[in-house]
């Protein structure tokens, strides 16, 4: 992949940018439409059965994440609900959410780290530059979920999100 993933841990917040070769609307829409979404959340080898998104302020994005893939041992069959509340819409600019771990009703996992979550989109010669802001509450919750592997989830992520706009346009 040619255009990699760069981050940055500073205290209690993860900083990840980005540049995709797309249009800055283009991408804006990938974070924001489920029909998008569902063709590149998630790491390799999961699959998102389940994306409700109600893109609006105060609107909720609720999805599951399944563990398709066999070769991924003991997660295989695994399911991981999560649940975003939107809290700021500036299209194509800026998307602001609390994520949250969540159980298939949406109700929020109080033992696990929530993240307040800022996407900005900035237009780059040949492309978008997507700068991902996550801010924990504590360090120690930061640490926690790079700990389960967030940042190599959200690597392949990113990379499925790279090759599916490269695959639409």
């Amino acid at each position: 992949m040619t255009n990699s993933i760069t981050s940055k841990v500073e205290d209690k917040t993860l900083t990840l940018e980005r540049v995709f070769k797309a249009p800055r609307e283009l991408v804006f829409e990938a974070f924001s439409q489920a029909e998008h979404l569902k063709r590149w959340w998630g790491p390799r080898g999961w699959s998102i059965p389940v994306c409700n998104v109600d893109f609006r302020v105060g609107g909720v994005w609720h999805y599951c994440m399944k563990c398709e893939d066999k070769n991924q041992g003991e997660f295989y069959g695994m399911e991981s609900w999560g649940k975003a509340v939107y809290s700021e819409i500036q299209a194509p600019e800026k998307i602001v959410y609390t994520d949250y771990f969540s159980d298939a009703e949406g109700s929020i996992a109080e033992t696990m780290p929530a993240t307040i979550c800022t996407l900005t989109f900035i237009e780059v010669e040949g492309g978008t530059k997507v700068v991902s802001r996550g801010e924990y509450a504590t360090a120690e919750d930061l640490k926690q979920v790079l700990d389960m592997g967030m940042l190599q989830g959200i690597t392949e992520t990113w990379d499925r999100l790279g090759e599916h706009l490269a695959s639409i346009q």
